[in-house]
């Protein structure tokens, strides 16, 4: 397939991450997480959070996701999401059915919760017929798109702790948020209390590892046995953790994020230039631009030509994700593909 706006995930394996992975591929090396690489990666870990950060690799955001849940919580409680949260909309019922926990959820705007909304589901607290809210979840960047701000990111974890909740990161995109604000990670997670946090790799450039990670000291104790228990402990540990090392020694998630999210700005800017008519729906702070076309049927020629997602069938509602690999060019072709069709 050649190059889309169909997802981050479509895009191939960064070079600098392909010849870590081709590096560590050279003799025998223990099992199961007992390798140099993983040392690295618990080293890459700490320099990246803080010296109480610890992290666990996995192999999708999914995992990640449930096995934090699975950890911290208990069946009877709940984890308080945004009606947009992948854990809600896209894991298939997995922390549910993983974790017996059941999630609550709040009607985002533009993808965003704010602790007023989170409120309402306290009301139940310490009651035994409800559900017990154990964890405050947020998605960042979010699934439309936009980025909570570090202040925003800081009243909802004061909110959350004030109220005995975990505040977990769903951080899929969490590199292409800190590019956004020039934050570095640790900013956007250690500093403003985020207790654990599912940190995506794959849509930034890794062949397929994500990473739990736990950021409050003594919180990791004993997830070992819920990642091997969730079939999540990679044998071949060694070319799981040469990716994430690949992304954080350096400045790859930078890098990487900072591209993509520059392509997405370039789409809008072109968008807007060209076709000042359409509706763009949200703001375009990451990598994401959902764009409202004037029929289903200009959407599904246009999808022909160069796949992507529809958003909302009914409202012929595109989404443009740009990746670590998205060329100008390809944004120019696009453009010049839709002025063929409105």
């Amino acid at each position: 397939m050649k190059s889309s706006f169909a997802s981050d995930n479509f895009a191939g394996v960064h070079p600098e991450v392909m010849s870590a992975i081709q590096k560590a591929n050279v003799g025998h090396a223990l099992a199961y997480g007992a390798d140099p690489w993983t040392e690295k990666f618990n080293h890459a870990i700490q320099q990246t959070f803080g010296p109480s950060a610890v992290g666990f690799v996995v192999f999708n955001g999914t995992a990640a996701n449930v096995c934090s849940i699975q950890h911290v919580l208990s069946s009877w409680q709940a984890v308080i999401c945004s009606s947009c949260a992948h854990i809600w909309t896209d894991e298939c019922g997995a922390p549910q059915s993983a974790t017996g926990c059941t999630l609550l959820t709040a009607e985002a705007d533009r993808g965003k919760i704010t602790p007023q909304q989170c409120e309402a589901f306290l009301h139940g607290k310490g009651f035994q017929h409800h559900v017990q809210p154990g964890m405050l979840s947020i998605t960042q960047s979010t699934e439309l798109g936009t980025v909570y701000t570090v202040d925003e990111m800081k009243k909802l974890a004061q909110f959350a702790h004030k109220n005995d909740l975990f505040f977990h990161v769903d951080g899929a995109r969490l590199c292409n948020a800190a590019a956004s604000l020039g934050v570095s990670l640790k900013a956007l997670t250690t500093e403003i209390g985020v207790d654990v946090l599912s940190l995506g790799g794959t849509k930034i450039g890794l062949m397929g590892a994500e990473a739990v990670v736990f950021l409050k000291e003594g919180l990791a104790k004993d997830f070992q046995y819920v990642r091997k228990q969730q079939m999540q402990l990679g044998s071949k540990m060694r070319f799981l953790s040469a990716q994430m090392v690949a992304l954080l020694e350096g400045d790859l998630w930078l890098r990487n994020a900072s591209h993509a999210n520059a392509m997405a700005k370039l789409l809008e800017a072109q968008l807007r230039r060209h076709f000042p008519h359409l509706p763009i729906l949200y703001p375009v702070q990451s990598n994401a631009v959902f764009v409202q076309l004037p029929s289903i049927d200009v959407l599904e020629k246009l999808q022909k030509k160069s796949f992507f997602w529809v958003w909302d069938h009914e409202k012929a509602v595109a989404r443009w994700m740009t990746s670590w690999d998205t060329e100008p060019a390809f944004v120019e072709s696009f453009i010049e593909e839709l002025k063929c069709m409105i």
